[in-house]
């Protein structure tokens, strides 16, 4: 007797259909467009997973940089300054240092200007 694909082939489409639930139109529904978009979806994850670490990290220069000019410094002066002073804190942390202990911040940057003029 002659074996047919029919219940395997169904669940391996709605496998596809589950990750593409949501999408809009044909993306949604047609298995061949499903399978592209699902493709394409799954090279932008892969991209965006590590273009969001990049992101994250200019923000958080913005942030150092507009406090850091407050207190009458460059952003690279500042670094430059926390190398000097022994002061390991990264910027992650320095950006949420700046906007949510703003006290805690100046008594960083007075480290730094110290380390610098020393």
């Amino acid at each position: 007797m002659r074996t047919t694909k029919g219940a395997a082939r169904t669940r391996a489409k709605n496998r596809l259909y589950k990750k593409a639930k949501g999408f809009r139109g044909g993306r949604g529904r047609l298995l061949r467009t499903v399978k592209e978009t699902l493709i394409r979806s799954g090279h932008f994850a892969y991209r965006d997973r590590r273009v969001r670490k990049r992101e994250f990290r200019r923000l958080w220069i913005i942030r150092i940089n507009a406090a850091v000019r407050a207190h009458g410094l460059r952003y690279s002066q500042f670094i430059n300054g926390l190398a000097k002073a022994r002061i390991e804190l990264d910027r992650k942390m320095l950006s949420e240092l700046a906007i949510h202990d703003p006290e805690g911040f100046t008594a960083v940057v007075e480290r730094v200007k110290a380390a610098l003029e020393a």
